[in-house]
């Protein structure tokens, strides 16, 4: 599942279904909607997993002892989730950088991923895929989404920064409508989808910089962030 920024509680610069709670909105705002998510997809709210998304490669296992250690809080120090626990979602917040969301279900592994500009360059969806392969998944039957992001004609970088991405996200670099230099993330991460193995990639056209439906951190500084969710279904 994948949201948008209308249909909840927040107001101002967070209207109104923000579901950060790292970003200045109020507390109590950023909990009922929340609630809302997790109802909307019949998850108890204590099976959410949230991350604290440091923009690095890392990669965290949710298991049923780590749940139980989080107390409500977000898995620390981490860009991407992946578990074979069910009834558990994976949700990862964006504002501009990619979601990612990967499953096998013959396999019951799935993931939840926060690709950024930095995380993608330093490889955090290689190492998802690696380590969802260690839970039994294979890559031939792993199914990709990728969410709304910073559309390569919006994401505009300085030249070296482009290149630089580039050298380590083959694909990425790209020109905006400006014609100058930009990234478009998406299409790096799906080359290195592809790459691994996984042909079943599904990946949303939709720019969050041009996009008013999303929020857009580029676009307006101050503001919320989207959820990308992923669960496997508790039978």
């Amino acid at each position: 599942m994948v949201t948008d920024r209308h249909g909840g509680s927040s107001s101002g610069d967070f209207s109104s279904f923000n579901l950060a709670d790292h970003v200045g909105d109020d507390a109590a705002d950023v909990a009922a909607n929340r609630l809302r998510l997790a109802e909307l997809i019949g998850v108890p709210p204590e099976r959410m997993v949230y991350m604290e998304q440091i923009h690095s490669p890392n990669v965290t296992e949710v298991t049923g002892e780590l749940l139980d250690s989080l107390d409500g809080g977000p898995v620390e120090f981490t860009d991407a989730l992946v578990t074979r626990e069910p009834g558990v979602a994976l949700v990862v917040l964006t504002a501009d950088c990619v979601p990612v969301l990967l499953s096998d279900e013959d396999a019951g592994v799935v993931a939840a991923v926060h690709a950024g500009r930095m995380g993608a360059r330093n490889g955090v969806v290689p190492a998802t895929i690696a380590a969802m392969t260690e839970l039994g998944a294979v890559p031939a039957r792993v199914h990709a989404l990728l969410g709304a992001a910073a559309a390569g004609e919006d994401y505009e970088v300085p030249e070296e920064m482009a290149r630089n991405v580039e050298d380590r996200l083959p694909g990425s670099r790209t020109t905006t409508t400006r014609g100058t230099a930009g990234l478009d993330i998406r299409a790096g991460i799906t080359r290195q989808l592809l790459g691994a193995g996984i042909t079943s990639v599904d990946a949303d056209p939709r720019s969050t910089i041009s996009e008013e439906n999303f929020f857009s951190y580029r676009r307006e500084g101050q503001t919320g962030r989207q959820a990308s969710v992923v669960w496997i279904t508790d039978v």
